[in-house]
């Protein structure tokens, strides 16, 4: 038998250290680890701070796109686009704060109103339940602890006066932002093909036709929101107003106008809302006529449902209802209101391209089957049987 060769003592060491030895991309990857670490929280950091500038740039963003179709369409008659841009968002402004200014006297009346009457309404009440249960509530008791100088009301008008300063300062901040908006809309829209050159001009010819596609797909789908929008709140404002006027409900134009801004712009729960406050104002002019609002305003949601809005978003922004739901709360859920109400655009836009998804054929079965369609049978005319002899 011939002798093997065993490894000398002085290069066991060596290959037990080259065994153990760190491999050279370990310290690689925990550097890279720790960079990746240190860039997400630098983004973190910078995005919770520039989140209200993000947001500012974001309505920006969608009030261009939406206005955009007027300006090129002034611009197209020979309007500098500059005053076309200007003219279009004066009239959103002066919409808006007509719309508010009117609102706002009808809450502050509505308010005023019912302090006067507050004293009626709680003798009413009192009679109420006395004669329902049989008890003896004393309406000059209640009257005499809410009126009196540290009573609830008292402490609550004195809560407003010591946060004044506070709300002033937010009613300023919000100015700012309204305003902020505004300037960062009228340049994006006044300057929108050379915006538009400039982006262009950074990229090839190919990846150029895709942005401009996106571009237009954004501005059709956002633009057909807001005017598909804008026409059927204009609807439910006319007929909520005519029947307003029909039962004598007060600020039956003010209360119009609110149903047909809110029901609109406001996604989901819009309805609601817009429909709670003219049957509010009805119940407190006469209880009857509150029962009649509520019965219109169930009654047209239908007929809008069903007979509107499907002729009229038809040709502008036709979103699947668990999409546009689904969309809703995404939308809030990331970016709160300003969410909400750009959901329904922003998920218009992405359906639309779509179009660039590769399909197959559809394989035969009964879950992709489609409804059947029953037949109808050709109309014949009635002919009378005849008797067997």
């Amino acid at each position: 038998m011939t002798d093997v060769d065993e490894p000398e003592a002085d290069d066991v060491p060596s290959a037990l250290d080259a065994r153990d030895r760190m491999p050279r991309w370990v310290p690689r990857a925990i550097l890279l680890a720790f960079v990746a670490v240190l860039a997400l929280d630098l983004t973190r950091y910078l995005f919770t701070r520039l989140r209200p500038l993000l947001v500012m740039l974001l309505v920006s963003l969608f009030l261009a796109l939406a206005i955009e179709p007027a300006v090129n369409r002034l611009a197209r008659r020979g309007w500098r686009r500059g005053t076309a841009t200007g003219v279009v968002l004066g009239g959103m402004v002066l919409a808006t704060v007509v719309f508010a200014f009117a609102i706002g006297s009808l809450v502050v009346n509505q308010v005023s109103n019912l302090i006067d009457d507050l004293p009626e309404y709680i003798e009413r009440a009192e009679t109420f339940v006395n004669d329902r249960f049989g008890t003896e509530i004393d309406s000059d008791e209640l009257i005499d602890e809410l009126t009196r100088p540290d009573g609830p009301l008292r402490r609550f008008v004195e809560g407003l006066a010591d946060d004044a300063l506070e709300i002033t300062g937010t009613v300023v901040g919000v100015l700012f932002q309204i305003f902020s908006v505004l300037l960062f809309t009228f340049y994006v829209v006044a300057d929108g093909p050379k915006l538009r050159r400039t982006i262009c001009s950074v990229l090839p010819p190919d990846r150029q036709r895709e942005v401009l596609r996106a571009w237009e797909v954004a501005i059709e789908k956002t633009g057909g929101y807001l005017y598909s929008r804008a026409l059927l709140g204009a609807i439910s404002a006319v007929a909520t107003w005519l029947v307003l006027l029909l039962l004598d409900v007060p600020y039956a134009l003010a209360l119009a106008s609110w149903v047909g801004v809110v029901s609109q712009f406001v996604p989901v729960v819009g309805t609601y809302l817009a429909g709670a406050l003219p049957v509010l104002i009805a119940l407190a002019d006469e209880p009857v006529k509150a029962l009649w609002v509520l019965g219109f305003v169930v009654v047209y949601q239908q007929i809008e449902n069903y007979l509107f809005a499907p002729r009229v978003t038809a040709r502008t922004m036709s979103i699947h209802p668990a999409v546009a739901f689904a969309a809703v709360i995404a939308g809030a859920a990331t970016l709160g209101g300003v969410g909400a109400v750009l959901a329904l655009p922003a998920a218009a836009s992405l359906q639309a391209f779509s179009t660039y998804i590769r399909r197959h054929e559809v394989v035969e079965s009964a879950l992709t089957a489609p409804p059947a369609v029953r037949a109808r049978r050709p109309n014949r005319p009635w002919t009378r049987r005849r008797r067997r002899p």
